[in-house]
């Protein structure tokens, strides 16, 4: 069954779902194409279009590289041309006035699309919450800084471009999300791994910040994961890429053709820039001083974020391998760090091998952002410890292993090492729960336990973008950080409830760490 809205730029057909109540509008441009004079550059204003547009399928995704193993797209492609959201609702009357939920994938800025059936606005639409998916540019379309791009900026400022995009699809939905049954002063900003540093990243932009109502982060920040960089030291990385092929100049950099940067940017990772315009500082100097969008947070991380041989390579985890490991990378602190990440044994080495390496991976920047939003931002401060492991694959998935930060190997050859199993919940695999599409993974063989998790996170997040509170009737309580030890962290699991936060310590140290060792 169709359905049309009317927008801004004109008229758009989308489909409505009878068993759910759901109405969904896919492949809807925000912006122009960054093609040709426009890659590179800030987006600008989507052209109008005459008649009725169609809005059932899902618009091309960003351009990338098959890097991640657990992603699945529904888009038809890679291009420049990418910048769409898609958007479930369960009213277009135009008046229900509903709480909007924006969801940001993740993928290091590398990957990712707003298609992947786990970011699903469906579910929680059928809660009563307008939701969307949004585009980004990545990897070199969407982070390249360069001085030529810095001088013909009106900001003085290049980089950040996939950052922009999100700005600008949030400026797009205070002017038309009204049209889907939505409130543009209700719009709560969510995200998962870069996802969730988009988040951080939007919270202290001042593009952006005063157009939300509320955030919610999964699994990193940009103090610590994904760490912005000077853009002097961004534009240097963008010069060097641009002798790697072959271009002398902005205007021959952007002659070339997209599958030929795409090329050139294997094992090259590019990031976000403090360029003055979207990034006026350091992210932790802007918490610090309370500048950021003064708003509820609710966020968290996973029990395996990361596994051992994130930091001990091929190395077994033994009190040799793990103590040389340590001093490496702590130095004069490494002493410190055993007593918060200890080793007697060969099993206490992989736990808290295990664990280190999930702090550094996202744990700590997590941390940092909820701690320092607690203390400057004005509005309470919600955390959870997501620890469900996945059950196991389905038979259909025959000899596939599961990758090192959530992804699944598929068709795993006899010679792959077998990766040690999972002791907690692995980086990502929080996101089908919390949004409420468990049943569109078939790796994994879900259980009645699972889906009752499912509910009970989907709830809290509903809760939360509804009022700022993810507390309802017949939940677990949930109180906010209140800034006094031990803090409050809500466990998720199959018996989920409040405990005491156990590893303030270990964040503490590893702050000491990083603040002693800056760039570390």
């Amino acid at each position: 069954m169709s359905a049309t809205v009317k927008i801004t730029n004109g008229l758009l057909a989308g489909t409505h779902d009878s068993a759910t109540g759901v109405y969904s509008f896919k492949g809807i441009p925000f912006a122009a194409p960054p093609v040709g004079t426009l890659r590179w550059q800030p987006p600008q204003p989507p052209a109008n279009w005459e008649g009725v547009r169609p809005a059932t399928e899902f618009g091309s995704r960003p351009m990338q590289q098959p890097i991640f193993g657990d992603m699945n797209f529904r888009s038809p492609g890679i291009s420049e041309d990418c910048l769409f959201l898609n958007v479930w609702t369960p009213d277009i009357s135009g008046e229900a006035g509903l709480p909007v939920l924006v969801y940001f994938y993740g993928g290091g800025n590398m990957a990712g699309d707003s298609s992947e059936p786990r970011y699903d606005g469906g579910a929680l639409a059928a809660k009563g919450i307008v939701t969307l998916t949004v585009n980004y540019r990545l990897n070199v379309f969407g982070f390249l800084a360069h001085p030529e791009l810095t001088q013909e900026s009106p900001h003085h400022a290049s980089g950040n471009y996939g950052y922009l995009d999100q700005a600008a699809a949030l400026a797009w939905i205070q002017q038309n999300i009204a049209a889907f049954g939505g409130d543009p002063n209700r719009v709560t900003i969510a995200g998962e791994s870069a996802g969730s540093s988009s988040v951080s990243a939007q919270m202290i932009s001042p593009l952006a910040k005063n157009l939300i109502a509320g955030a919610i982060g999964s699994s990193g920040s940009l103090m610590g994961t994904l760490s912005p960089q000077p853009l002097a030291k961004a534009e240097q990385s963008g010069v060097a890429f641009a002798t790697k092929v072959g271009a002398t100049s902005l205007a021959e950099l952007r002659a070339l053709p997209a599958e030929k940067l795409l090329e050139a940017t294997t094992n090259l990772w590019f990031t976000a820039t403090i360029d003055g315009y979207f990034l006026p500082k350091s992210p932790t100097e802007i918490f610090e001083a309370g500048e950021q969008a003064q708003v509820p947070l609710l966020l968290g991380w996973n029990s395996e974020e990361m596994n051992y041989r994130w930091i001990l390579g091929e190395a077994a985890p033994t009190r040799e391998n793990y103590l040389k490991f340590l001093q490496d990378r702590f130095g004069e602190s490494a002493e410190e760090a055993l007593r918060y990440y200890p080793g007697e044994t060969d099993e206490e080495v992989a736990e808290s091998a295990t664990d280190l390496a999930g702090d550094s991976f996202t744990g700590y920047s997590t941390w940092k952002w909820g701690d320092l939003h607690s203390q400057t931002g004005g509005h309470p401060v919600y955390r959870y410890l997501y620890a469900r492991p996945r059950p196991p694959m389905t038979p259909e998935m025959g000899n596939a292993v599961a990758g090192l930060a959530g992804g699944v190997i598929k068709d795993a050859g006899e010679d792959l090492p077998k990766p040690p199993e999972p002791r907690g919940a692995v980086h990502s695999a929080e996101i089908e729960y919390a949004m409420g599409n468990l049943a569109t993974n078939h790796v994994y063989a879900w259980t009645d336990d699972d889906y009752k998790l499912s509910e009970l996170f989907q709830e809290y997040y509903a809760n939360f973008v509804k009022k700022a509170d993810p507390n309802g009737p017949g939940l677990p309580e949930w109180t906010p950080i209140n800034n006094t030890i031990p803090n409050p962290v809500m466990y998720l699991d199959v018996e989920s409830g409040l405990m005491r936060d156990k590893y303030r310590d270990r964040f503490l140290f590893l702050d000491r760490f990083f603040k002693s060792n800056p760039g570390e």
